[in-house]
């Protein structure tokens, strides 16, 4: 009797369409959720591989919050390719600018494989609008209350 492993073969992967609302959801937990969704690590069926993950619509995403004093303390930083042009913008700044939503997009990308093809057709997967409307109804996305989820994780602040 042999004993083997069953891979996940990339015809044979079925993905879903989920929707998460992310109203008073922490940038850090939610990222973290989404970005094993979007590798498929929630399935039995996982295989490192192949792209087996959901695709994700993420909602709100300008009503996201940060713990402790980290929307006023982080910084991200970027470099123009230029000598001395070293930027840098706080939290706070990105939240209330034009695209909220790249705060939550590079925490979700910073969490996935670094640098590969793979971690990077995953991220063509993920959707996030900063409002509370979207375009994919066609899909029917099932849709999942992540702040109401993880309410008993999170301290009272």
């Amino acid at each position: 009797m042999m004993k083997t492993t069953a891979s996940l073969k990339p015809a044979d992967v079925e993905k879903k369409w989920i929707v998460i609302d992310a109203e008073n959801a922490v940038v850090g937990r939610l990222a973290s959720f989404i970005a094993m969704r979007l590798r498929g690590k929630h399935r039995p069926d996982y295989t490192p591989h192949v792209d087996s993950g959901d695709f994700v619509v993420v909602v709100n995403a300008d009503k996201v919050k940060f713990t402790g004093n980290k929307l006023k303390d982080k910084t991200y930083y970027w470099h123009t390719g230029y000598p001395g042009g070293i930027k840098e913008r706080t939290a706070d700044k990105i939240l209330g600018g034009k695209y909220p939503e790249r705060i939550l997009e590079k925490a979700v990308e910073r969490m996935l494989p670094k640098e590969s093809p793979l971690a990077r057709k995953q991220m063509t997967h993920l959707r996030i609008f900063a409002g509370p409307e979207h375009t994919h109804q066609a899909q029917q996305p099932e849709t999942i209350a992540f702040a109401e989820m993880n309410a008993k994780n999170v301290r009272a602040q």
